[in-house]
This record gives structure tokens, C-alpha cells and sequence, in this order.
């Protein structure tokens, strides 16, 4: 939720350029929404358009999503104010022609020494000061004049003065969605109700707003605010692998120098916690805040539910099991067709989520034909000696390792784990005869189940989808074998030729039944290439054809 059009607009800006959505073409580009730029490192500093915010001695205002309204303003500063708009380095040691904007009376020509640096800094505050938002003196005079235009009737005069008073107004609505300093920082903000709070938390990097998350908590009715967002730090930051360099809250918490004390350490540089008290961090926290009490009132059964789905179904898992926390699950399958092209599958879910960048797939190397078992004792032995080894993607062990299967599939992998001298619970989802999921097998026996709860929705879910995974990267497997194995070995079919026909037909066994005219009349196919394709699905024909 935003507080404006404006706000909205520049924070979609921002999003675009973070994740690139595949089709949003006018906004993927390096070209972003203009800013105002008073390059206040020069002696005689300019007031210009920048399309992006650099970490310079300039001052920058924006970005702006009216690039019209913008260069009228920075037009109306030039007349206003004396602001040059030549790109010279000045003082250049010599004094040259004034240009034609000082002949109107726009410029007071600092090219040619006719002004002071001391004198031209005070066209530059006055600048400086409009930019800022004070502009009713010059809204007031252009009324003004546009007035006496419309009673002298020079209507076009007229125009162009309402024209600079919208362009003002335009520019003048200010945003905290991207702002000037181009820091790094966490806005965190908590909303309460009796029993229930949620910390919402906007991620601002290089100055942009460019993302958020909210996290549902069970808070004490004795607990404040203070304490609970306290708390929620400490956990929050004790995982998570960035730490910006400032933290901006809704609201003051007690341990304030602990807890910068302990993110400097695990940052190993400063980080500060502040409390805005005005100005667009003041505001930036505010909208955080409203964020925050949107969740809580709009989504809290939606939130509960899915906790429930996910991190409850895990902790009932846990109970289940006896164990005293699942962060982390992986599921093993493997599939083949009577020994062909044999693949395993891993699948990660942590918290009750798939997470899909951890999902490995195995080719199985040293079984030959159908042996599930000792497929998965190769899978699992490939897994966790890359664990050992430490090989990028595998370091991480699960908290408990399921098997789809029941005995047979457990003991492989508990077999492997002490090979490996590793300590993981390992448990079987086990399938009735119409091979849906019937419950969980642990410790040499199946446990008693509801099959209404969530753990055991979470126990299908996590079974279907090994299953899942392992049979889309065999049919890949499969399909690839079966192009090769078939059309790769006909003399005269290369990749054109071999792409031409599965494109035409679709399949091996309809080129198979295709005779030679209809495979000449395939783009790319020529008689004698179409006569060795078909002789090839019919070697008997072939050597009647060559006995003619």
C-alpha cells in the first residue's frame, strides 16, 4: 500500500528493475523516471535533468514520473533565477562572448566574468529554496500574469502560465518510495491486536523501496509493542544473511545499543537503529506501520491457515516422530521403465515449502536394469558424500530424510547413513494398493496417522512431488534417448533433417508409417534422403528395392 498515485508509480519502477519481469519491456531497461540535479559541486553549479541518482556532491529532487513537467521546471528556474545551462567548466582562465540567454536576460553570464561566484550562489539558493517546496511566491506571481494575459486577451501567453503552474504542482507532490541518500535499510514496523502481531519489514537498497515481507507472530497480552518488536529483531537478523547498515523503526525498543552492538559483529561494520521522528523517513515508516495493520486485519486468517499448512503440518510431523524441530526435509524417488534410463530425484522442503533451487537430479551410473534398491542406495550415497566433501549445493544435511517407500526403501538409507557415519532420522511414506499415501513408517513400524491432519497432507504433498520430479527428468531422458537411438542412426537424418520430421509427425512411430512420398514433401527431406528413412522402419522393402 502506497500513499499516492506518485509513490505507486515509482515504486513499480523500482520493482521492474529488481526482478525484470519477462514481458514488461517499458520499464526493464537502465532508463528510470527523472530527477532534478543541482550540481552543487561546481563554482557555478547548473540545475539540469539526470535519469539517474549518483552518490556526487549533487543535490538531486525526484524522481519524477511527468519528464515534461520536469523539464519545464528546470526551464522555469533558468528564467526565474539566472541558472546557466552550458556545460562549460567555468572559470574557464578566460573571459568569452556572453550567449544569447544572457541578451534576453536569462543568464547572468558567469562565461564572462560578469558576475561573482558569491553573488551567483545566491541565484543558486534561491533556487535551491523553489526546489524545496517553497513556491507559493512564484505560483502567486504566475497567477498573476496569467491573469493579465486572459484580460488582454493574449490567450497563448496565457496558456503557457497555467501551463508552468500544473508543471510546479506536478513536481511538487513528493514520494518516499526511492530516496536521495542512496543507503541500505530495513524499515520495520509492528501492529497488535489482542493476540496477534505482525512485523512488516521494507527492504530499501542503494535508496530504493524494493521489496517487503511481513511475519505473523503470538504475542503475550503482557508483552508490549516494544518488546515483541525487540524480539522479533533478534530472531529476524539472527538468520538472515544481509544486514543493512540502518534500521528504521515505527517505534523505540529498550536494548537499542545491545542490538547495534551485536548486528556490528555479525556485520563487521556500524549499523545503526534510529527511530524517525519527521520528514519522508518519518513517513516511509508510517506507511510501514499501515502495511503492517492491512496484514493483520485483512490477511490474518489467510496467514494462520497457510502457517498451518506449512510450519504447523512440520511441527506436527515432529511430534509425530518425537523429534524436537524439522527445519529442513528432503525426499528421495527414483524412476525407470524396466531398468531404462533409471534417475533419482531430491526434493527439499524447509518450513513446510518446496524449495526448489535445492532440488537435485541422478543419473543412475552403476545399476543395471530395474533395482530400485540399489538405485537409491547410489542416489543417497552421492548425496551425502558430496555432503562430506562439502560440494556446492549439498553442504547443508536435512533434519529428517523421507523415503517413498516403507521398510525396504528406510533401511537402504539408514544403511547408508551409518557407512557414512551419519546421524539423520529417516522415515517411509508408505502407499496402499492404489498407491495413494497411506501413512509414515518410523522406527520399524507404521505410525497411526490422521489422515484429516495437515502433517499428512504435507507427507502426500511431499511424495507426490518426488514422484513428480523424477518422472519429469525421466521422460526428458527418455524422449532424448529415443530421438537418438531411432533417427541419429540413419545415414543422411542430421539435427535439420531429424528436427524437420518430429516437427512434421510428431513421433517415431508416425514416421514409421509414413511412406516415401509423404516423407520427400517434408521441408529439408529430398527423395534419397526420404528412401533411406523409409527403408530404414522397413529393411525388407529396402532389399526387394535394391534386388530390383
Amino acid at each position: 500500500m502506497t500513499d499516492s498515485e506518485l509513490e505507486a508509480l515509482v515504486l513499480e519502477n523500482n520493482l521492474i528493475k529488481e526482478h525484470r519481469p519477462k514481458y514488461n519491456t517499458m520499464l526493464k531497461d537502465d532508463k528510470t523516471y527523472p530527477y532534478i540535479k543541482v550540481t552543487q559541486g561546481e563554482p557555478f553549479p547548473r540545475v539540469i535533468l539526470s535519469r539517474s541518482m549518483k552518490k556526487d556532491q549533487a543535490r538531486y529532487y525526484g524522481p519524477y514520473t511527468n519528464a515534461t513537467a520536469v523539464r519545464e521546471v528546470i526551464d522555469l528556474t533558468r528564467k526565474l533565477f539566472g541558472i546557466r545551462t552550458c556545460q562549460k567548466k567555468l572559470p574557464s582562465g578566460k573571459e568569452e562572448r556572453p550567449c544569447l540567454y544572457h541578451h534576453i536576460g536569462e543568464c547572468p553570464a558567469p562565461c564572462a566574468g560578469l558576475i561573482t561566484e558569491e553573488a551567483y550562489a545566491e541565484h543558486v539558493a534561491a533556487a535551491v529554496n523553489f526546489l524545496n517546496g517553497n513556491v507559493k511566491s512564484v505560483v502567486t506571481g504566475l497567477q498573476e500574469r496569467m491573469q493579465q494575459a486572459s484580460e488582454n486577451m493574449e490567450y497563448e501567453k496565457a496558456i503557457e502560465y497555467r501551463d508552468l503552474i500544473l508543471a510546479i504542482e506536478a513536481i511538487g507532490e513528493r514520494q518516499k518510495i526511492t530516496g536521495q541518500d542512496g543507503n541500505d535499510r530495513d524499515v520495520i514496523a509492528i501492529a497488535r491486536d489482542e493476540a496477534d502481531a505482525v512485523t512488516q519489514v521494507f527492504f530499501v537498497r542503494e535508496g530504493k523501496l524494493i521489496g517487503r515481507e511481513h511475519f505473523y507472530m503470538k504475542a503475550s497480552p503482557d508483552d508490549s509493542d516494544a518488546v515483541v518488536l525487540e524480539n522479533f529483531i533478534t530472531q529476524y537478523y539472527a538468520g538472515t544473511p544481509f544486514i543493512p547498515k540502518e534500521l528504521m523503526l515505527s517505534i523505540p525498543i529498550e536494548n537499542t545499543e545491545l542490538i547495534e552492538s551485536w548486528l556490528e559483529k555479525k556485520k563487521g561494520r556500524k549499523v545503526r537503529i534510529l527511530v524517525p521522528r519527521k520528514g519522508m523517513k518519518e513517513k516511509l515508516a508510517e506507511m510501514a506501520r499501515e502495511n503492517a495493520v492491512t496484514v493483520l486485519t485483512r490477511d490474518r486468517e489467510r496467514i494462520k491457515r497457510e502457517e498451518g499448512r506449512t510450519i504447523g503440518a512440520v511441527k506436527e510431523i515432529a511430534s509425530w516422530l518425537g523429534l524436537s524441530e524439522i527445519q529442513r526435509m528432503e525426499a528421495f524417488d527414483i524412476s525407470n521403465i524396466s531398468g531404462f534410463e533409471s534417475v533419482g530425484s531430491m526434493i527439499v522442503f524447509e518450513k513446510g515449502k518446496p524449495k526448489r533451487t535445492d532440488y537435485r537430479k541422478f543419473r543412475i551410473r552403476t545399476v543395471s536394469g530395474p533395482d530400485d534398491y540399489a538405485s537409491m542406495k547410489e542416489v543417497l550415497r552421492r548425496r551425502f558424500m558430496r555432503a562430506k566433501e562439502e560440494s556446492a549445493g549439498f553442504e547443508r544435511l536435512p533434519d529428517l530424510l523421507l523415503m517413498d517407500g516403507g521398510r525396504g526403501q528406510v533401511n537402504i538409507a539408514l544403511e547408508v547413513l551409518e557407512e557414512l557415519e551419519l546421524s539423520i532420522p529417516v522415515a517411509g511414506m508408505v502407499k496402499d494398493d492404489a498407491h495413494n499415501t497411506r501413512g509414515i513408517y518410523y522406527q520399524n513400524r507404521e505410525l497411526p496417522v490422521d489422515k484429516n491432519s495437515e502433517g499428512f497432507k504435507l507427507i502426500t504433498r511431499v511424495q507426490d512431488e518426488a514422484h513428480r520430479f523424477a518422472i519429469e527428468y525421466h521422460r526428458l531422458l527418455r524422449s532424448k534417448g529415443q530421438v537418438h537411438s531411432v533417427l541419429d542412426e540413419i545415414e543422411g537424418v542430421g539435427p535439420a533433417r531429424r528436427k524437420a520430421l518430429m516437427r512434421a509427425f510428431g513421433g517415431v512411430d508416425e514416421i514409421r508409417s509414413a511412406d516415401v512420398d509423404t516423407l520427400t514433401g517434408i521441408p529439408s527431406m529430398n527423395r534419397a534422403a526420404a528412401r533411406k528413412v523409409y527403408d530404414f522402419f522397413h529393411p525388407a522393402a529396402g532389399s526387394d528395392t535394391n534386388r530390383e
